[in-house]
């Protein structure tokens, strides 16, 4: 275990592998209309175990199943990608706030105050 791990828990990692989700989401909402596109998602709970393990979180992206496949043989459906980059936003702004919540302390701990 590393000195950030004990000072900033998973929420260091998380914030990384959220901000990576994020950019497979949009790229999921961009290619929406784009035949063939295979929409992809990252499964969060196993990307975390093996970022925490030290180990390469491609196995945990999988890709998506679409509800009612498209004609065209994209798989984006925009409503399921709407739905989880916005609760991924929030996990994201979540983890962020603990952080800056972590380093405000520690440099007021650092100011003597």
């Amino acid at each position: 275990m590393s000195v950030g791990d004990s000072l900033f828990g998973v929420h260091a990692n998380a914030l990384q592998l959220r901000s990576q989700r994020m950019a497979m989401l949009a790229s999921n909402i961009a290619n929406a209309a784009t035949p063939n596109y295979k929409a992809r998602d990252m499964d969060f709970a196993q990307a975390l175990r093996l970022a925490g393990d030290g180990t390469s979180t491609d196995s945990a992206v999988r890709y998506r199943v679409p509800i009612q496949p498209s004609l065209d043989g994209n798989t984006v459906e925009l409503a399921t990608e709407q739905t989880a980059f916005a609760e991924n936003a929030l996990a994201y702004r979540s983890s962020l706030s603990f952080l800056q919540g972590r380093v405000g302390t520690m440099m007021r701990a650092l100011k003597g105050e």
